[in-house]
């Protein structure tokens, strides 16, 4: 079993910057994906961007152009860079391991890190 602990959440302004980090306690490059995902208040959880093992990445539309993911499966680490952000940004950020066992995925969170935008 891997633990996930993310760090760099906080309290930023209207179309600043902030950047993200997950470390894994055992190399990440067993896994077929890394990604963030966040959940609002009232929300459901929603994905941001994840990176696949080969460095394939995908993001939610909403966050195209602002927000840029990365790996570095020598550190055992995922990064998620974010710029422009918007008070709707405003959520806790979960790191996410995945891995396929054939048709069945398992998922592993972080406890989460809360992004606070706001002037």
């Amino acid at each position: 079993q891997v633990q996930l602990v993310e760090s760099g959440g906080g309290l930023v302004q209207p179309g600043g910057s902030l950047g993200l980090s997950c470390v894994a306690s055992r190399s990440i490059s067993s896994f077929a994906a890394m990604g963030w995902y966040r959940q609002a208040p009232g929300k459901e959880r929603e994905l941001v961007a994840d990176i696949t093992r080969g460095g394939n990445t995908n993001y939610a539309d909403y966050v195209k152009g602002r927000f840029t993911i990365s790996r570095d499966n020598a550190k055992n680490t995922v990064s998620l860079q974010m710029s422009s952000l918007k008070p709707e940004d405003t959520a806790v950020y979960y790191c996410n391991a995945k891995a396929f066992y054939g048709a069945i995925v398992f998922d592993t969170w972080g406890q989460g890190t809360q992004v606070t935008v706001s002037s």
